[in-house]
C-alpha cells in the first residue's frame, strides 16, 4: 500500500471566485511545499484546465485526479472526481447540454481564464460559470457514476450551497460516495452537530481558491491513486483506509 496525503477540492483560474495566483505551476508546488501528493482539481462546472494541470505534475510525485464542481439544479455542489481528463470532459459535454448559456460579468463575479501547463493564458470562458446546471442532484450523481467516477457533496456544513444548507438532510436515496467537510469544523465536530452526517464517509477539505488555503487532511493508504482505490478506503476495505492528518504540515 502508498499513503496519499490528499486536497481532493482545488479550483483554477477558470473559476471566477479563484485567485490569478491558481495557475498549473505554483498549484503543484504549493501542494508538494505542504506535503500533498494527491489533489484534485474541481473548477466550477468547468474542467478545461485538468489538462494543464496534469501536464504541470509530470515528474514530480504529485498526482492529480480530473475533476469537477457541479452546481445542481437545486444549488448544491457536488464533487465530481475522475481518473482522466477524457472522463471528465466527456461529462463536461453532458454538463454543457444543462447550463443555462448566460454570458459570465466579469466586473461582478470575477475572471475565468484557459491557461497551460505554465500558467499562460489560452482564453477566457465567456460563459458564467458560477451558476446551477438544469440537472438534479439524483441525475447527476448518475451520470458521473456511469462515466467510472464518484460523487461527493461538497462543504455539506456550510450555509450556501450545501446539502443540508439548502436540503435539510442528507438524502438517503441517492448513492453518495462520501461527503465532504469544510475547513471549518474537525470530522468529530461536524458529526456531532449535524448527527445526519452519521454512518456515511466523510473528508475534509480545503476547498482551495488561493495557494495559502491548501489543507491535506486527508490520508489514504490505497495501491493506486485511482477513484476505484478511494472508494475502497472510503469503505475501508480489502485492506484500503482513510484516515486524517491532525494538524498542518507547512
Amino acid at each position: 500500500m502508498r499513503t496519499f496525503i490528499a486536497e481532493l477540492h482545488v479550483h483554477t483560474v477558470l473559476s471566477p471566485c479563484a485567485e490569478i495566483e491558481m495557475i498549473p505551476p505554483l498549484i503543484v508546488q504549493e501542494a508538494l511545499d505542504h506535503g500533498i501528493n494527491l489533489i484534485a482539481i474541481t473548477d466550477h462546472n468547468a474542467s478545461a484546465n485538468v489538462r494543464a494541470v496534469q501536464t504541470a505534475a509530470r515528474g514530480t510525485e504529485l498526482a492529480v485526479l480530473a475533476g469537477m464542481e457541479l452546481q445542481t439544479r437545486e444549488e448544491v455542489h457536488l464533487l465530481c472526481l475522475f481518473d482522466t481528463a477524457q472522463q471528465v470532459e466527456d461529462w463536461q459535454a453532458t454538463v454543457d447540454l444543462f447550463m443555462p448559456g448566460i454570458e459570465n460579468n466579469a466586473n461582478l463575479f470575477g475572471e475565468q481564464f484557459v491557461v497551460d501547463e505554465s500558467g499562460e493564458y489560452i482564453q477566457t470562458e465567456k460563459r458564467l460559470l458560477i451558476t446551477s446546471a438544469d440537472l438534479s442532484l439524483h441525475e447527476a450523481v448518475e451520470g458521473v457514476r456511469a462515466l467510472g467516477g464518484m460523487a461527493i457533496p461538497a462543504h455539506v456544513n456550510r450555509k450556501a450551497f450545501s446539502l443540508i444548507a439548502n436540503l435539510g438532510l442528507v438524502p438517503t436515496d441517492v448513492p453518495f460516495d462520501a461527503l465532504e467537510i469544510s475547513r471549518h469544523l474537525s470530522i468529530d465536530e461536524a458529526v456531532r452537530q449535524y448527527p445526519q452526517l452519521k454512518g456515511y464517509p466523510l473528508i475534509q477539505s480545503g476547498d482551495v481558491h488561493r495557494l495559502d488555503e491548501f489543507l491535506g487532511k486527508n490520508v489514504f493508504k490505497v495501491e493506486a491513486p485511482t477513484v476505484s482505490e478511494l472508494r475502497l478506503a472510503l469503505m475501508n476495505e480489502d485492506g484500503r483506509k482513510l484516515s486524517f492528518r491532525s494538524t498542518r504540515t507547512v
